[in-house]
């Protein structure tokens, strides 16, 4: 391996977690072209804010209804088989939609009716696939192979993708989608190269309400967990109230066209990128629990910036620096989580996590519809900064159990 590969991807993360890699890389390609794609589509078909803002919610309400049921299914079951084949599923469902976007004659009923199948499918997907890392690589890597699967989504899915997906839409809306089939097709063949060892689990069979009590009640009494979870469901809320129509604030407010709407995620992206490259610099110099604290911070101060400016050359910047915070923040929540997790709770534990992250961004969503309807694309930006201003005094002084995780018992 050559010296760039080895600072990438070093030798003893293992054959398994490249595979594992290449994977993610590719299915968050087609992720990233329906970052743009998937809005803009919507928008194409109406005007109507509340449902924009509806595209938003289907997309994240499967995994709040299904999320721990999820869980409960990646803890009995073959995890990677359950990848492959769920995105395998997402492929065809993403041709079904291309041949007929060649038709001109998709209603808006039906692009909603496809977001809600693929979005129900991810979280399946995505539950498992969290759990695979744990098993391929040694406990004290966990960060740096965190922050390689961070560095990939960001640059493929935040970076590369939605710019990809805008111009391909451009050309043409069955060519966003048709791309995004193939890459997500070629994640599940990766995936599938993967070789993880069976999780036996111990005891007589149990029925799945049983195994999900048990992942919330472990949630529950574990400080550091239960207070990233808190934290991720209220932010979501507020997050999810303003990015449910961030394709209008971008056309409407900033006056940027498709592309421009692209070049919005691209910049947040760019600044996740540093955040990033940067995290173990980071963390051994600012403790967890301030570091989340600083992060709380600017993602409030976040949505007041955006609120006050129609100034692309203001709102760009904004943009960044909460790139900065957003991996930041989710690459210290993982590794945390599976530091803390038994193995055998991990796909439970981590649904739990997945319903409090989206059911934040499905009532957020609902909220932002609403108040951009009534009182402009701006308001949910104002009520994203007032609840986070709140939260994060409720929630400052909870902070310091993510500083002591590595001490809490597993």
């Amino acid at each position: 391996m050559s010296r760039l590969g080895e600072v990438l991807v070093p030798r003893r993360l293992g054959t398994r977690f490249r595979w594992l890699l290449a994977s993610s890389w590719s299915s968050n390609l087609g992720d990233g072209i329906a970052l743009a794609a998937g809005p803009l589509l919507v928008a194409s078909l109406t005007e109507d804010a509340l449902l924009v803002a509806l595209a938003a919610t289907v997309q994240w309400l499967p995994p709040l209804l299904f999320g721990l049921l999820a869980g409960a299914v990646t803890d009995r079951l073959d995890r990677r088989l359950i990848v492959v084949t769920v995105d395998l599923a997402r492929a065809v469902v993403l041709t079904v939609l291309t041949l007929a976007l060649t038709t001109d004659a998709v209603p808006i009923a039906a692009v909603l009716g496809v977001l809600l199948l693929l979005g129900t499918a991810e979280v399946f997907a995505d539950n498992s696939s969290s759990t695979l890392l744990p098993m391929l690589v040694d406990r004290d890597d966990l960060a740096v192979a965190n922050a390689r699967l961070q560095t990939g989504f960001i640059t493929v899915n935040q970076l590369a993708g939605p710019p990809l997906g805008a111009a391909l839409f451009a050309v043409g809306a069955a060519w966003a989608f048709g791309v995004q089939a193939v890459v997500v097709a070629l994640g599940a063949v990766l995936v599938s190269r993967v070789v993880v060892p069976r999780t036996p689990r111990e005891g007589p069979p149990s029925r799945l309400r049983a195994d999900i009590a048990e992942g919330a009640r472990w949630v529950r009494h574990h400080a550091a967990v239960r207070t990233l979870v808190l934290t991720i469901t209220v932010f979501n809320l507020t997050f999810g109230a303003a990015w449910s129509v961030l394709v209008l604030y971008a056309t409407e407010q900033l006056r940027l066209g498709p592309i421009g709407f692209g070049l919005v995620t691209a910049v947040s992206a760019a600044g996740g990128l540093i955040g990033v490259l940067a995290y173990g610099w980071i963390t051994r110099r600012v403790r967890l629990g301030d570091l989340l604290r600083v992060g709380l911070v600017v993602e409030t101060l976040t949505h007041l910036a955006l609120a006050l400016t129609r100034s692309p050359a203001v709102a760009l910047p904004v943009f960044f620096v909460f790139g900065v915070h957003a991996f930041v923040w989710g690459t210290t929540s993982v590794t945390v989580r599976q530091r803390a997790v038994p193995q055998p709770l991990q796909g439970r534990v981590g649904s739990v996590n997945l319903v409090g992250t989206f059911g934040g961004l499905v009532v957020g969503s609902g909220i932002g519809g609403l108040l951009a309807r009534e009182w402009g694309v701006t308001a949910p930006f104002w009520f994203a900064f007032a609840g986070s201003a709140v939260f994060v005094v409720l929630i400052w002084s909870q902070l310091r159990h993510v500083a002591h995780a590595d001490e809490q018992p597993a």
